[in-house]
């Protein structure tokens, strides 16, 4: 059995490009069920990067922690997908719909009706609490030994940042790591003193601090720039953590993001749609660094308490 496919109901889970255009070629027989068929493949395919994306964005259980998890967690996602796809009302009825628009076809089950067949919210609802449940128990990658180094080397400073603004200490301690690639690309001074910057906080007209000036990366129209900007430098990691957290509670356009505590994602997804950074992947990014440190965090508990 190869790995870019496993046995499921009706076929197998096409996972590469060959694949996909062998579906397109069953969809071209024109056929209701060679329709169906691609139809349900195609959406096995996207619920396949859906459980992947929401599984690197969830704290993971604990379980599999090795080198060889990756791949078993490829494989189960791979399994799942196949698992969920075709349901009444699901996603493959819309794309069997498209598909038959396109080559002229009736759609199916419209027996001879303009009207379209409603999508039933109910197993959409009931997929995405699947996908959601799956997520919550799938094996994530292990962290590193610099991730590691990293959150103890922050974590009292952390601890002492949220106990004055109330935002988790696991998620500033992630933000840190995520924005200083784990303290191996932190900000400088010029002549190489450190800026101890660990949020990549920019230096507006309002800052009369010290001020870092570097070449970064930013994205406009979705497109990756080089260019020079001000950063604000402090004279501790301290001095950053609380600068960080003022910023994020008593600036209004994150107020929104400071009450979204409740889950990783949803409080990188409100710092990315306050503009906190032009990356349009940077929540997915900064949840995933989140998660790691909360592991961490976890870990460095249960040792203490063994």
């Amino acid at each position: 059995m190869s790995y870019g496919q496993l046995p499921g109901a009706s076929g197998s889970l096409a996972a590469d490009a060959r694949s996909l255009n062998n579906l397109k070629l069953q969809a071209g027989e024109k056929t209701p069920a060679a329709i169906k068929e691609a139809a349900k493949q195609f959406e096995s395919l996207f619920m396949r990067e859906l459980i992947k994306s929401m599984r690197e964005a969830t704290m993971k259980s604990g379980l599999m922690d090795s080198p060889g998890g990756d791949l078993g967690a490829d494989l189960l996602d791979q399994q799942f997908a196949v698992q969920m796809s075709g349901q009444p009302g699901g996603l493959s009825d819309l794309i069997a719909q498209q598909l038959s628009r396109q080559m002229g076809m009736s759609e199916p089950g419209a027996g001879g009706s303009d009207k379209k067949a409603p999508v039933s919210s109910i197993s959409a609802r009931s997929q995405a609490s699947s996908v959601a449940a799956y997520a919550a128990h799938a094996p994530t990658p292990a962290a590193t030994t610099s991730q590691s180094s990293f959150v103890q080397r922050h974590t009292e400073a952390a601890a002492r940042a949220e106990k004055a603004s109330g935002i988790p200490a696991g998620y500033m301690l992630g933000q840190a790591g995520h924005e200083t690639g784990w303290g191996k690309h932190e900000i400088k001074m010029k002549g190489g003193a450190p800026s101890f910057n660990l949020f990549g906080i920019k230096a507006g007209a309002g800052w009369t601090g010290k001020v870092a000036e570097i070449t970064t990366t930013e994205f406009v129209n979705g497109a990756a720039k080089k260019t020079v900007a001000k950063f604000r430098a402090y004279d501790s990691y301290e001095d950053s953590f609380k600068d960080y957290a003022r910023l994020i509670t008593q600036t209004p356009r994150y107020a929104q993001a400071s009450q979204q505590t409740s889950s990783p994602l949803a409080f990188a997804s409100s710092l990315q749609k306050a503009g906190y950074a032009t990356d349009p992947d940077y929540a997915t990014k900064l949840s995933r660094a989140i998660n790691t440190t909360m592991r961490l965090q976890r870990g460095q508990f249960e040792s203490q308490n063994a």
